[in-house]
């Protein structure tokens, strides 16, 4: 990527990422290289590229499939299950058609008996995920580290060793680095880019198996954002909203659109794809590297975490660091432990900040953008 390139095409590069990506894992699996695909941020890419695989995030953000998911899965089912089971049964993703082996985490139910079915398609390996963060749990995890580790090893036919997954857990500490350094330019009032944009880059470069060279395209997107913004090319201001709850990509960016098309801006993303990924880093000088890997991935603040104090942390500090005007919770329906959850959230925001705070649950459909406008343009005129 060259500086000289103009903003909204590197934008739009990363938003069709995810969709050029589609002939380049091909090239990949032609070439010999295995395929692993998965679901969730509690997934440790460092092992499976310390074997050289390529890690592709598996289709489910859109409600294209989700008819055929409800012919063996309930209707009133979460819709990222719902479009994951989908795309896997009509052989929509290719993500999914070239992966040599997937693998699922235990983060909630309708998730681990979805997997039993995507069984029937394509191998699976699942990871045993704690619901504690506790000493007992790092564990445990660390055990699930080491089992995916010979599960590899035994489904591809290799040796993985300790120093190619401390090379892999640099790779990917360097990446995590720049990603942060780009959102962090979203504490800046007025901010630089729209929040939309942003997360087109931070959800396009999981599309892109070069993490190397991803890092190094992310600290030119950033240069190049710091020289136009001293030149005077930003946004005006407006009010700062800060998003938190479920995975927002796909389907649910509607929200997203929501805000910035009712005169807001979103920036920061607390949730999956956004902080949750990279705010924290694996401890390279740590001598047991399953450890480090499983406490790095375990302290990720999911609501499939009961207590969840690492949720709140991270949301205090983004509070604190990105001072939004508003905090806005996207919650998937049928995603319990989020919307349970968001009880908690409401009287975080509101409590400690005093801040407004809205919550929309909702799904991948459009059928519900009028309802969402509404409320979300109340919101800021009210700011």
């Amino acid at each position: 990527m060259e500086l000289r390139t103009e903003l909204p095409v590197i934008f739009e590069q990363f938003a069709e990422q995810r969709k050029n990506s589609f002939l380049h894992v091909k090239e990949l699996k032609d070439k010999g290289i295995p395929v692993v695909g998965v679901f969730c941020t509690y997934f440790p890419q460092e092992i499976a590229m310390a074997m050289g695989a390529c890690v592709v995030g598996l289709c489910s953000t859109s409600d294209e499939t989700i008819k055929d998911a409800e012919r063996d899965l309930p209707s009133n089912l979460c819709p990222l299950i719902k479009s994951s089971y989908g795309f896997a049964l009509t052989d929509k993703c290719p993500f999914f058609y070239f992966s040599d082996l997937i693998v699922g985490e235990t983060t909630c139910d309708g998730k681990k008996k979805m997997y039993e079915f995507l069984g029937e398609f394509k191998p699976v390996h699942i990871m045993e995920l704690p619901n504690r963060q506790s000493e007992d749990g790092y564990q445990m995890y660390r055990n699930e580290m080491i089992r995916f580790r010979e599960a590899l090893e035994s489904h591809f036919g290799v040796t993985i060793t300790e120093d190619q997954i401390r090379k892999a857990i640099h790779v990917r500490n360097e990446e995590r680095k720049a990603l942060k350094s780009l959102y962090e330019l979203m504490r800046l009032d007025p901010v630089p880019m729209k929040g939309e944009q942003l997360y087109s880059v931070l959800f396009g470069s999981t599309f892109r198996f070069d993490k190397e060279q991803v890092a190094k395209d992310i600290y030119a997107l950033i240069e190049k954002v710091k020289a136009e913004y001293s030149e005077g090319k930003h946004l005006e201001k407006m009010p700062r909203i800060l998003i938190t709850g479920s995975p927002s990509s796909g389907g649910a960016m509607k929200v997203v659109r929501a805000i910035e098309e009712n005169g807001g801006v979103v920036v920061a993303y607390e949730n999956c794809g956004g902080s949750k990924s990279c705010d924290e880093l694996v401890d390279e000088s740590d001598p047991d590297v399953y450890g480090a890997l499983a406490r790095r991935y375990l302290n990720i603040g999911c609501s499939c975490m009961t207590p969840n104090p690492n949720r709140f942390d991270l949301l205090g500090r983004m509070i604190e660091e990105y001072k939004p005007d508003a905090v806005v919770e996207i919650v998937l329906q049928a995603c319990h432990t989020y919307s349970v959850e968001s009880l908690k959230v409401k009287r975080f925001v509101q409590d400690n900040y005093n801040l407004p705070y809205l919550k929309v649950e909702t799904d991948y459909s459009t059928s519900d953008i009028g309802q969402i406008n509404t409320r979300v343009s109340a919101l800021i005129e009210m700011l």
